[in-house]
């Protein structure tokens, strides 16, 4: 096997430049770069990463934990990151908590193990307490879709009032005035917010928020058709329906088609997250625009900051939400 004294042997250079070559150092004339390339290719060597890692105390390779792996709203956050880390040559090591305590801590200490340089977090279930603790270690970490004041500096995250709030607005201004809600895990602080959101601009409005009319759904389709029937049989009337997000307004959709109530001219109806299929179900959806992919960059781009030492970065902290309306609601 080839090793790096082969290499600069063929290539007629010192080993210290064979080094840089592979670490991409400026130093190193194009020329001379492209004779240890030569090199490179013609023993077929492959530089060992673990031995790059330990020498050089970094493995170029930033943890990411999510709550799942499928999904839309996963898979752009992932896709932002990635594409964000990839161009400024680091790689990810990814690990799914799927929103359990136990879980969420075995994929930090995974993570860790694997000597990812920093840790880009969306965690459900674990305490504020467990991460403020966990940012005074060593390795730089950023929390996304998740804000905790005694380490804000750590967080990227949405105003998810203001976005609950917006959503339902939006349909107060075109008139509605019976209103029934499909909510997110109540254990979930982005739910509440949004909750909040939504009661605060009813009251805004005089409009009394009818508990009757509310059920508590997992941000799953689903649970989007379970909440759904559920209002249907309180036999309440009601002329709009608001979803803490897109995947539980498609099953809402799903139930209202099945029992030939037409959307918008019966029901208008409201999602959150403005994720890519919202657009091309019929009717579009109107929703609010959770800019995850954005916010993922975002992460990436404090990661780079913070620990490859790449300051030209400006930071935003905090996303604001924007209503999108489409063709599922309307006056009345």
């Amino acid at each position: 096997m080839a090793t790096i004294y082969d290499v600069s042997v063929l290539a007629g250079v010192s080993l210290a430049t064979v080094s840089r070559v592979m670490n991409k150092n400026a130093k190193v004339s194009e020329k001379t770069a492209q004779k240890v390339q030569d090199a490179m290719k013609q023993l077929g060597y492959r530089p060992n990463a673990i031995a790059q890692s330990l020498a050089s105390n970094r493995s170029n390779s930033v943890g990411i934990l999510v709550s799942e792996l499928h999904g839309p709203f996963y898979g752009s956050m992932m896709s932002g990151i990635e594409a964000e880390l990839r161009t400024a040559e680091k790689h990810v090591i990814i690990a799914a908590g799927h929103s359990e305590e136990a879980l969420e801590k075995e994929g930090i200490e995974f993570l860790i193990s694997r000597r990812c340089d920093a840790l880009i977090l969306h965690v459900e279930a674990v305490s504020d307490e467990y991460l403020v603790e966990l940012v005074k270690g060593d390795i730089p970490i950023v929390l996304i879709n998740r804000y905790i004041a005694e380490i804000a500096d750590h967080c990227i995250s949405l105003n998810n009032e203001l976005g609950g709030y917006y959503a339902t607005k939006a349909l107060l201004e075109k008139g509605h005035r019976q209103f029934a809600y499909i909510s997110g895990p109540s254990w979930k602080m982005d739910a509440q917010e949004r909750l909040k959101g939504h009661q605060r601009a009813l009251k805004e409005f005089n409009v009394s928020y009818n508990d009757a009319l509310t059920y508590e759904g997992d941000y799953q389709e689903t649970s989007g058709s379970q909440g759904t029937s559920y209002l249907l049989e309180q036999s309440r009337p009601f002329t709009a329906l608001v979803c803490a997000n897109d995947e539980m307004a498609l099953g809402a959709m799903t139930v209202l088609r099945e029992k030939g109530i037409r959307v918008p001219d019966d029901i208008s109806l409201m999602g959150f997250d403005n994720i890519f299929f919202s657009q091309f179900i019929h009717p579009k959806l109107s929703t609010v625009d959770y800019p995850i992919k954005q916010m993922g960059k975002m992460a990436a781009c404090w990661t780079l900051k913070h620990t490859f030492n790449q300051a030209e970065h400006d930071i935003t902290h905090i996303f604001t939400p924007s209503v999108v309306i489409r063709d599922s609601t309307q006056a009345v």
